[in-house]
């Protein structure tokens, strides 16, 4: 489902809206090829959830759109009431220069992004326990902020697993030196540590008002990631863990939907897929 362009890594999520055969005939096809892989759909208010604030292109406190709900229905994401079809674009933003930003979402947007979507590096922001850096590369706040201020929408990937080939999968190495851990599964030790930093990411995004009914640009995110590829091998461990991680994600009262890519046993208030065709 991914493909390297110039505005990083672009994907198209799929929901299960069943749009008419039509839509994606011989005259749409160039269009998939071009801007990658995979589609979803979403339902938008046509009484201007996109109502910008701010300026095109610039930075600042917001907010950024008129507040406005998104839900899941088990069917599609539901943007105010009317569905409509995103397209979103993966920028990993520690892997460019807080400079650079503007360009790459500019480009995004210019190739037909609505949203763009990101990993949370775990290692990048809290690089020794307890001690958190949110500064030059790893500034996610004003990430998120120069993507608002592009009238673009945001999916936040707190995971916080991460693959997109980036070390140790976005575990911090200290995190391996805690006694009696075990990642990915029901371990206490691990569970700690994962919902302080989730809790963390949360709350800052809380603070600065970037959920979707604050006037941000978050509609959705993501706790786990890939996780039912491997659940298997940690037995009724990885069940209890998967459903406990759901469970942790839902208490944060963030207001709008979690999703865990490609669980299909996700629990029946979360999104359990957005990649499959």
């Amino acid at each position: 489902y991914y493909l390297r362009t110039p505005c990083a890594s672009t994907l198209l999520l799929a929901m299960a809206a069943s749009p008419p055969p039509s839509r994606f005939g011989p005259p749409l096809l160039p269009l998939l090829l071009l801007l990658v892989v995979g589609y979803f759909t979403v339902s938008a208010s046509a009484a201007g959830e996109l109502s910008q604030v701010v300026g095109r292109g610039t930075e600042s406190d917001g907010p950024y759109f008129e507040p406005f709900n998104v839900s899941y229905d088990h069917r599609a994401v539901r943007i105010g009431g009317q569905r409509r079809m995103l397209v979103s674009a993966g920028v990993h933003y520690p892997r460019a220069t807080p400079e650079m930003w503007p360009s790459i979402i500019a480009k995004c947007k210019e190739g037909g992004a609505d949203v763009i979507e990101t990993y949370v590096f775990w290692n990048g922001h809290e690089p020794a326990k307890g001690q958190y850096y949110f500064e030059d590369r790893f500034d996610l706040v004003r990430f998120v902020k120069l993507v608002a201020a592009e009238g673009l929408f945001f999916f936040l990937r707190i995971g916080p697993y991460a693959c997109a080939e980036w070390n140790f999968g976005g575990f911090p190495v200290w995190l391996r030196d805690i006694p009696g851990i075990e990642f990915r599964t029901d371990n206490e030790p691990y569970k700690a540590e994962m919902e302080t930093f989730v809790t963390k990411i949360v709350d800052m995004m809380k603070a600065e008002k970037l959920y979707s009914w604050q006037g941000g640009p978050i509609i959705l995110q993501q706790i786990e990631n890939e996780y039912g590829n491997i659940q298997s091998k940690y037995g009724q461990a990885g069940k209890r863990y998967m459903q406990w991680a759901a469970q942790m994600a839902l208490g944060l009262d963030t207001g709008i939907p979690w999703v865990m890519c490609r669980q299909t046993d996700a629990p029946e208030q979360i999104v359990g897929d957005l990649t499959t065709l």
